[in-house]
């Protein structure tokens, strides 16, 4: 495994640097979204789990929960708060009645594919305004992200 010949410091601005911008980035996108979007926003846990059952379809409130980093009954809590707006169904496991598995409706499938098209439209816009060096470097730190993620939770990568 590689390590890094950095010295504590260099690390540290890095850290503190990223623990900075990545949230700033988010909420950028966020409030351009709420602003965009002709529905209100679900709040974050509720859209982090839409989103964990869009690229996990038929996942447990267990395993929402533990990518999550969330407790089973607040998921559960959610899951039920969805179910209402129609945009999450429970389905029950032939073999175990006592488990659930997760699926979008198609008008939360729909929804969350407007808003990854809307988030990915704010970026690529403002990728277009800066230099090749730049976008070279962003896109080169972009399977390192991924590897940090992992690192700091696997079930993130």
């Amino acid at each position: 495994m590689p390590h890094s010949s950095a010295s504590d410091q260099d690390l540290r601005h890095i850290a503190s640097a990223m623990s900075a911008v990545l949230p700033a980035l988010h909420r950028a996108l966020d409030r351009r979204v709420a602003q965009d979007f002709p529905y209100p926003k679900p709040p974050e846990g509720q859209l982090a789990l839409l989103r964990l059952v869009g690229e996990r379809d038929g996942a447990t409130v267990r395993e929402a929960a533990d990518v999550l980093l969330m407790k089973p009954n607040n998921v559960s809590a959610m899951v039920t708060q969805l179910a209402g707006l129609g945009l999450l169904e429970r389905r029950q496991d032939p073999a175990d009645k006592r488990v659930a598995h997760l699926h979008l409706t198609a008008e939360a499938r729909r929804r969350l594919a407007e808003v990854g098209d809307l988030m990915e439209g704010y970026v690529v816009d403002a990728l277009r305004t800066l230099t090749d060096g730049d976008l070279d470097a962003i896109g080169s730190a972009l399977g390192a992200l991924r590897g940090l993620a992992r690192q700091i939770h696997p079930a993130a990568g």
